[in-house]
């Protein structure tokens, strides 16, 4: 009985076919980094200050500098060990009543008493216009702007879950074009959302149906592919996401309005629908759907584009993978192995998020050229994918896995303690940071896939990534509610949580040249795997080393 594997190999198994797939679909990547990154602009938070509006009237009679008249409006304070002028308080003066001229040369202005903002804000951010200018979200407000990214990561999370199962129950083409009619609608809703609430609220959809989409053409990328291709692919794929990442500033550059900006992004999810005519549905998926007739005429579709021949009579089908006996929760805490694995795992889910995620929002509040600054940062994650590619079948899995993560931790830890006055030495070692995070980020996704059996990997897949949607949503709230006590503090809890991730991936299996497991004991008891495996390749050798003789002996 044959498998969709073997149907593959007589159809091609990355062809031309495949290769052209691949390349549409990597375009998803594009807006989805805007998607997940485009706060970094969107909700900017500028240098900002209380609005007096007897001052901004006597500004525009007298001829005032912005900063001349800010320095009327409000205190220094204490921060970081500096004297700043406040941007959350104001001078609680009169200045209607008490006659300001032209001339302030002599105003003390050192005993006057402290107030908070009464007539919102100004802020120094001429010709752009972020949410957060819009809606004055600064000071007390200022949790708001966290909940602009949290919201996002709680519809990444929901809809892993909902899309994961229409794309099981209703397959992996329909959702993907399901996906992208919700990511138009909603992208489209938010930039024309009346007021603060109702763009959390779409915000959330907009991630509902964003993440789904992406995993839907993810899952279907990797199912049309050869085994011996997947990995390579895959690790490819998310490197695209990269290619968005430095597009992203330049889009932000131009577009000089948040809401504009929500569109440019929203755009390209009315092209995806196009993708109905250009991309087949999964073949694997059919065939577990007992559609052997479909399947197969996607199949020859495939080998006639990649000029290949089905040479074999495949009129019975199987799955590639025996889903009995039933996964369950339970079978990834039972056993001390798949135990240690789970925790673990999802420890690096969480991390990855939380300091990638954390690093790239950093850009916007530490105080350089945001669209400079991010295009650097974002160049430093294309040589992340060629390293994996490069290591994991010399060196193996565990070792570049620990070694991303301590390097990322090491980087956050110094970035934090070196002087501003040291500006290019601190984006360097930030970079190299970024670089070690992504490579770990890329890493989970297959290092999780390869340490669960068969019948649970993709229960286990979904369990542990969850916790990437976890460590997004708490991402915000780490990076902006610390910075405000110091600005280098979430840098430091970045640095501990990838050293102590780093350090549990030594506690892993190398997987590196061991077949998949699958079943638990095979978890459980990996040395007695490794003997029937050795007992297997000395058969086939021996095998092997009877045919040959018989044949040399018919021979003479």
């Amino acid at each position: 009985m044959a498998t969709f594997d073997d149907l593959l190999e007589d159809a091609g198994t990355f062809g031309r076919c495949q290769k052209r797939i691949f390349a549409i679909l990597c375009i998803v990547s594009f807006p989805f980094s805007g998607v997940y990154l485009g706060i970094v602009y969107q909700g900017y938070t500028p240098d900002h200050w209380c609005r007096d509006a007897a001052v901004v009237e006597r500004r525009q009679e007298c001829g005032w500098s912005l900063a001349h008249s800010r320095r009327l409006t409000v205190p220094l304070v204490n921060s970081s060990g500096e004297l700043q002028q406040s941007s959350c308080e104001q001078y609680e003066v009169d200045w209607n009543s008490t006659g300001l001229t032209c001339n302030t040369q002599g105003l003390n202005l050192t005993d006057l008493p402290v107030t908070s903002c009464k007539d919102g804000w100004e802020y120094q951010y001429e010709g752009r216009k972020s949410f957060v200018t819009e809606f004055n979200l600064v000071c007390s407000d200022g949790w708001l702007v966290d909940m602009f990214q949290s919201t996002l990561n709680l519809g990444f999370l929901v809809g892993s879950f909902a899309f994961g199962y229409f794309a099981d129950r209703f397959g992996r083409k329909i959702s993907f074009l399901m996906s992208n009619i919700l990511n138009f609608v909603a992208g489209i809703a938010l930039a024309l959302a009346p007021n603060y609430i109702s763009i959390l609220v779409i915000r959330a959809i907009f991630g509902f149906g964003v993440k789904g989409g992406w995993m839907a053409s993810y899952v279907l990328l990797t199912e049309i592919v050869g085994v011996e291709y997947r990995r390579t692919v895959g690790i490819l794929f998310q490197m695209f996401f990269s290619v968005g990442n430095l597009i992203l500033p330049l889009l932000a550059y131009f577009v000089t309005d948040w809401r504009w900006l929500q569109v440019v992004i929203s755009a390209p999810y009315v092209f995806f629908l196009s993708y109905y005519w250009f991309i087949p549905e999964s073949p694997r998926w059919l065939i577990s759907q007992k559609n052997t007739s479909k399947a197969l005429e996607i199949t020859e579709a495939i080998a006639k584009e990649n000029k290949m021949k089905l040479s074999k009579n495949f009129e019975t089908l199987t799955e590639d993978e025996d889903d009995s006996p039933t996964a369950s929760l339970l079978d990834l805490v039972r056993t001390p192995n798949m135990r240690k694995h789970t925790f673990i795992l999802m420890f690096n889910w969480f991390t990855s998020a939380v300091v990638y995620q954390g690093l790239i929002m950093r850009v916007g509040i530490a105080g350089g050229n945001i669209y400079i600054d991010f295009l650097i940062s974002g160049l430093v994650e294309f040589p992340a994918a060629f390293l994996i590619l490069f290591t994991i079948e010399r060196i193996g899995r565990r070792l570049p896995f620990a070694t991303a993560n301590i390097v990322a931790g090491a980087s956050c830890l110094i970035t934090a303690f070196i002087p501003d006055s040291m500006y290019w030495f601190k984006t360097v070692v930030a970079c190299i940071g970024r670089l070690g995070i992504t490579m770990a980020f890329e890493m989970v996704v297959f290092v999780n896939t390869e340490l669960y059996p068969t019948f649970v990997r993709n229960l286990g897949v979904s369990v542990c990534s969850t916790l990437c949607d976890v460590g997004g949503i708490v991402a915000p709230f780490l990076l902006y509610r610390l910075a405000v006590i110091w600005l280098e503090l979430p840098l430091i809890i970045f640095g501990v949580v990838a050293f102590v991730a780093g350090g549990l991936v030594f506690l892993l299996p190398e997987t590196r040249g061991v077949p998949l497991p699958e079943t638990i004991d095979d978890i459980e008891f990996p040395h007695r795997k490794n003997v029937d495996l050795v007992e297997k390749q000395q058969k086939k050798k021996l095998l092997k080393s009877e045919l040959t003789n018989n044949k040399e002996t018919t021979a003479v």
